[in-house]
């Protein structure tokens, strides 16, 4: 299969696409605390409050929508308005394939088009593939909060990461 990844803004019409790569890593427990799949409203709701400097960024193969990105408020208080949370989410079928790496380039550009200067991130210390992803782009590890939620009734640490730009 030939690779041929673009990236653009996502729209209303991506709204399945994204609820559908979401709901892969809720059932994949790689990638979020998120124990039931998630449906249209939900997803439609989410995407309603990701405009602006918090727009969700897709990633294409062939023109099918194969991951995305979101840069999230990390905090409502001002002095954290150059802080964004990330969130990354790749289809199963193209996890390991430069897809991530792309999409998390073009975020990053984003970022800084948008005023901010650091991008946090939370994974599961299990999740290499995430972590090797997220090292390569320059993020380092910031530390591991033991037990910071529950999946599937066993708690979970979550491990902090972070990327300060220049």
């Amino acid at each position: 299969m030939k690779l041929t990844f673009r990236t653009r803004i996502a729209s209303m019409a991506d709204l399945e696409s994204l609820l559908n790569i979401y709901n892969q890593g809720i059932e994949d427990r790689i990638a979020t605390l998120e124990e039931d799949p998630k449906d249209i409203e939900y997803m439609t709701k989410w995407f309603n409050n990701h405009n602006g400097r918090y727009a969700v960024t897709v990633i294409e193969n062939d023109n099918e929508v194969v991951g995305w990105a979101s840069l999230n408020p990390y905090s409502n208080r001002c002095a954290y308005d150059g802080v964004a949370d990330l969130s990354i989410y790749i289809k199963r079928d193209f996890r390991g394939k430069g897809a991530g790496s792309l999409l998390l380039k073009k975020v990053e550009q984003l970022a800084l088009k948008n005023n901010f200067y650091k991008i946090v991130l939370f994974t599961f210390p299990f999740n290499k593939l995430g972590q090797g992803l997220y090292r390569k782009s320059g993020y380092r590890e910031v530390g591991v909060l033991k037990k910071q939620g529950k999946l599937d009734g066993q708690f979970v640490d979550v491990m902090i990461m972070e990327k300060v730009f220049d």
